[in-house]
């Protein structure tokens, strides 16, 4: 793979981090005073420790045998014991360990999707999890740096009891705000002397012609001008078509609601409709699998797609990619204001310390080496002699990768933990490498078509334990019915005159306390 894609594998979403420092935190830490943790430098510790840490293996390699974490243990004189389950079986595993009390050390790598906010207050409640501010104030200079210079962040990675259970990835990498993109298809715009469109309309149009004069050039009617899995992907950008940032709750001028029971959510659902009765959106975008997609992307048969990169679904080099735009956000009859959702700059859950850990100093010094620049590099990108080494001239060089590998992204996923799961970092741009055509293409699609139009759709929020189980007893039902009926109104199975009976369906599931309920959290947030 390209220089391009190794800083994103490790991507969460741009963002930095701040906190509220306590005296009461309320918890006790279990310390060891038999070690003394040096504030300064390495190693962190004199005396040789030991501890466990639990994170999401990828399975690429052991743990135990990455050079970064074995090059960091004699820097640091902390050794671990790892317990890597593979990421589909994480949940359940970290689920079942805060059942038993048999918790390890450190939870690393976790991410929202597995360590959830909820979990975070409730098992810091419990005492389960440690509050990290002080030791933060105390031990981590690089993290405390940036809390300082960053203090609205710490809105939304202080729980509602005023601590901080879990640190974040921080992403300032240049395309840290993307969604999953569209691109276009260059070599059709090209054979149509199209433009890139900047409404709905003339996205209709285009897909039309892409449908009907034969932009690949075979001779047959094969061509399938938008398609995607599930809407997955497409689906922010075409919501923020008609004025919507999230397929769910968000905030608009302040006021919280659920865009899926809005006037412009029927709008949505009636541009996707024409689309796919007229064959303009794939037939089998509910159907098919991601890999049926990029087959279909290979065959040269596809207008506009999602992907992190098109040459992940055309199959085609950097160089040729550099001819495939990026979709630009559209405005419609009911906004002429485009937008498109954005990430809202970090991602929790990401390293967090138990009350099992016998060392919490010395653990957050270690975490803390990997918000400095320095640190970060390393965490990303391996030490020297893998992926790269310093010539004479202090020039960094990249070697070739060992022919075992398909690409230097498989490689690296052998040397670091920073691969495939968050990781706590900052993520950015490695200094000394030079930017590929490639790259730069991207940061000009991105400062043009996703910085000018970028908008988060809420802040990252925390509820109350009262607050999560409400809303835990709602969403399951809600989102479901949600998902079924958006994929029956856009292939028509449900006609949209059945619009107001969808409504008062997700009236009926208690969704102005679920508004309310976000509406409270997001007010805290804006009070705090």
């Amino acid at each position: 793979m390209k220089k391009s894609l190794k800083v994103l594998t490790a991507v969460g979403c741009l963002g930095v981090i701040a906190a509220c420092s306590s005296n009461d935190t309320g918890n006790d830490t279990t310390s060891n005073p038999d070690v003394e943790v040096n504030k300064e430098g390495f190693p962190i510790v004199d005396e040789e420790i030991t501890l466990s840490l639990m994170a999401p293996g990828t399975g690429l390699a052991e743990w135990k045998d990455m050079p970064t974490l074995q090059e960091y243990s004699e820097m640091t004189n902390i050794q671990f014991d790892y317990t890597t389950p593979p990421s589909s079986d994480f949940a359940t595993r970290l689920n079942l360990s805060f059942a038993s009390g048999d918790i390890a050390d450190i939870i690393y790598g976790a991410g929202t999707s597995n360590l959830t906010p909820g979990m975070e207050v409730d098992y810091g409640r419990q005492g389960i999890l440690i509050p990290l501010e002080d030791l933060i104030a105390e031990y981590a200079p690089n993290i405390q740096r940036l809390l300082d210079e960053n203090p609205e962040i710490a809105k939304s990675i202080t729980t509602v009891d005023g601590h901080i259970y879990s640190l974040p990835v921080i992403n300032q990498h240049p395309h840290a705000g993307w969604a999953v993109p569209m691109w276009y298809n260059g070599e059709w715009l090209d054979a149509l002397d199209a433009d890139v469109p900047t409404t709905t309309d003339e996205l209709y149009d285009l897909l039309v012609r892409f449908r009907d004069e034969d932009p690949n050039g075979n001779g047959e009617a094969d061509e399938i001008p938008l398609l995607d899995v599930q809407m997955n992907s497409t689906r922010k950008a075409f919501i923020a078509a008609f004025g919507m940032k999230e397929w769910g709750i968000e905030e608009v001028d302040g006021e919280v609601r659920y865009a899926p029971m809005t006037d412009n959510y029927k709008e949505y659902l009636t541009y996707m409709n024409k689309l796919y009765e007229e064959g303009l959106l794939d037939p089998e975008t509910f159907s098919q699998s991601d890999e049926q997609k990029k087959a279909k992307g290979q065959d040269n048969r596809i207008g506009l797609f999602p992907d992190w990169f098109s040459f992940f679904t055309t199959g085609q080099t950097e160089e040729e990619a550099v001819n495939n735009p990026m979709f630009h956000p559209l405005s419609s009859p009911i906004t002429d204001e485009p937008l498109i959702p954005i990430n809202p700059g970090i991602t929790r859950g990401t390293f967090s310390i138990t009350n099992n850990n016998e060392h919490p100093e010395a653990s957050i010094r270690w975490v803390d080496y990997f918000y400095s620049d320095e640190g970060a590099d390393f965490l990303n990108q391996g030490p020297e002699g893998y992926l790269f080494e310093f010539d004479e001239n202090g020039e960094r060089v990249e070697l070739e990768i060992p022919s075992q590998y398909e690409s230097s992204e498989d490689y690296r996923g052998t040397l670091t933990p920073a691969y495939g799961i968050p990781t706590p970092t900052v993520v950015q741009r490695v200094e000394g490498v030079e930017l590929s055509p490639f790259d730069e293409f991207l940061d000009a699609e991105t400062a043009e078509k996703v910085d000018a139009f970028g908008e988060v759709p809420i802040p990252l929020l925390y509820l109350t334990n009262e607050e999560q189980e409400i809303v835990n007893t709602i969403e399951v039902d809600l989102q479901s019915y949600v998902e079924q009926l958006e994929a029956r109104f856009i292939t028509g199975v449900e006609p949209l005159s059945n619009w107001d009976k969808y409504v008062e369906t997700i009236e009926s599931m208690n969704i102005e306390e679920y508004v309310d309920i976000y509406q409270e959290a997001y007010d805290r947030w804006a009070s705090s």
